[in-house]
């Protein structure tokens, strides 16, 4: 099934609600980026500021107009609150492959198990409703965090790619590369996973 970037997908279980991300929920992101300046540190496209904010909005919505990218923003229903936002990214409809990514909570959700909650759905809808191959994820190599919770559901390290991308301080960046396959999902699912439901 090809992936369809006109459709409304939302993305539900007993834990949180995944929604397609719109320009007025930059009214109710807008205070964790001002609370948490340096929440995307390792991000090639920070929001320490309003411009930089700003910026981050446009180019996830210029993404998505291009059929690239497809981000949500993060209900946590436990908390009544909105969290975050994250995205489906690289995008081949012919390869049957996506990215999941672009991934980023309030600090006070971290490490409640909300990110595993979100996986899920986007892991289950890759592999169970589109019937896709492979799912990637990627991160700086410096990002200790992101790479434990990409290891924590299961991702597989793929390798790095030495020098990979330009960061907006100037370095470059090494980028680590995870994945997860479709027969890989079941098992997952099972153990991992086990206890979730939509």
């Amino acid at each position: 099934m090809n992936f369809n970037f006109d459709q409304n997908i939302i993305l539900e279980n007993e834990r949180v609600r995944l929604e397609p991300l719109q320009k007025e929920h930059m009214d109710i992101l807008r205070p964790i980026a001002e609370k948490h300046p340096t929440l995307l540190t390792y991000s090639p496209t920070p929001f320490g500021n309003k411009d930089l904010f700003e910026t981050y909005f446009e180019v996830a919505f210029k993404a998505k107009k291009n059929l690239i990218r497809y981000p949500f923003i993060i209900y946590d229903k436990q908390a009544g609150a909105f969290a975050g936002s994250t995205s489906y990214g690289a995008i081949s409809n012919k390869d049957l492959r996506l990215e999941i990514g672009w991934t980023w909570l309030s600090k006070e959700f971290q490490g409640t198990g909300l990110n595993k909650y979100c996986k899920f759905l986007l892991l289950e809808y890759a592999f169970e409703k589109l019937q896709w191959e492979r799912v990637e994820l990627k991160t700086d190599s410096r990002n200790l965090q992101s790479r434990r919770a990409m290891e924590k559901i299961g991702a597989k390290f793929e390798g790095e790619l030495r020098s990979h991308t330009l960061m907006p301080d100037g370095y470059r960046r090494n980028t680590v590369y995870y994945s997860i396959l479709r027969d890989e999902w079941p098992g997952l699912k099972q153990t991992i996973f086990k206890g979730i439901s939509t």
